[in-house]
């Protein structure tokens, strides 16, 4: 099994990290965290360009996918940038909507599909089973839900409930609203789709991880402590060394299910990305100190995505439970 990226792939990646280094990212996420919309959808209208939002959409309607690979690609790119708005849930809504188109169900895909391939709209969903919020529901232009065999369009959204990345904004959709699709199709093609999200949770999860990491490791280097930088004690190379490892570990995994996109597969690398990715906000804040639990640090906007990530379309018991399952 082949786990290094092709030339294509890696300049893909290049590419988008060259484009959101430059978008100043922190301050889009924190205008996002404060109901300000508007730096977020000027860089999700970048990103679509690039021909992000695409590669989870078949070419039948307007896409270039399915690419997983790529997918991943990206979805680590964002998550080290901490690219705010619903990513994971919009992929998660256009294979629901492709699955669907499969099993003669191409009405609402036709309808949908290509605005979401263009970036010209956004979507969040909730899933029966995977949690009762949706992400970002007052910046989505379809709240999509599926309750029992019914996707439905939401009607509306609740008030804001508590999270704890204030970036990450939760809504529980109102009942009802217009019936897009029902029976069992709709049942299978929620199902494929909550792997997807699993999927693409697991990248930003590693890119979370990854910047993390490598803020620390900057910090190290800086810091002094009676009149040498941290960086060169053993505790702290042994503790960020462990946390490399760990990340390290999750990227095979990650582009493994990429090439397979099995359930157990996509439960191993969500479960191994998001505890590394959770392992390096531990040895970020400890590593940084006091100044680590500061609002007013950039080192946060990370930190807080952390733990949601972890548990965000599949929770550590419930991937292993998966693993343990198999394929």
């Amino acid at each position: 099994m082949r786990f290094l990226l092709t030339d294509e792939q890696a300049a893909f990646g290049r590419s988008l990290e060259a484009m959101l280094t430059a978008a100043d990212t922190p301050s889009v996420v924190r205008a996002w965290a404060a109901g300000n919309a508007v730096p977020g959808n000027a860089l999700w209208a970048r990103l679509a360009e690039a021909g992000v939002f695409a590669l989870a959409v078949p070419e039948a309607y307007e896409g270039v996918g399915p690419l997983p690979v790529e997918l991943a690609v990206a979805c680590v790119e964002l998550g080290r940038h901490a690219v705010p708005g619903p990513v994971v849930e919009t992929v998660a809504a256009a294979v629901l909507l492709a699955r669907l188109a499969e099993h003669g169900e191409g009405g609402p895909a036709k309808r949908l599909l290509p605005a979401l391939a263009a970036g010209a709209a956004n979507a969040t969903l909730t899933l029966q089973g995977c949690g009762p919020y949706a992400l970002d529901a007052d910046s989505a232009t379809y709240l999509l839900t599926v309750r029992g065999d019914e996707l439905r369009l939401a009607p509306g959204y609740g008030a804001l409930q508590a999270s704890a990345d204030p970036a990450r904004r939760l809504y529980r959709p109102e009942p009802g609203g217009e019936l897009l699709a029902s029976g069992p199709a709709v049942t299978a093609a929620a199902a494929y789709a909550a792997e997807h999200a699993a999927f693409a949770t697991a990248a930003q999860a590693l890119g979370t991880g990854l910047a993390l990491l490598d803020r620390t490791v900057a910090y190290v280097k800086q810091r002094t402590q009676f009149g040498t930088a941290i960086g060169g004690f053993q505790a702290v190379k042994h503790r960020l060394a462990d946390t490399l490892i760990g990340l390290e570990f999750a990227r095979p995994l990650l582009f493994g299910a990429a090439l397979s996109m099995t359930s157990a597969d996509i439960a191993a690398a969500k479960l191994t990305a998001g505890e590394a990715a959770y392992a390096a906000a531990r040895t970020a804040l400890q590593l940084h100190g006091a100044v680590g639990y500061t609002e007013e640090l950039d080192l946060s906007l990370w930190l807080r995505k952390a733990r949601p990530l972890r548990d965000a379309w599949g929770t550590p018991s419930e991937c292993r439970a998966k693993v343990l399952a198999g394929p």
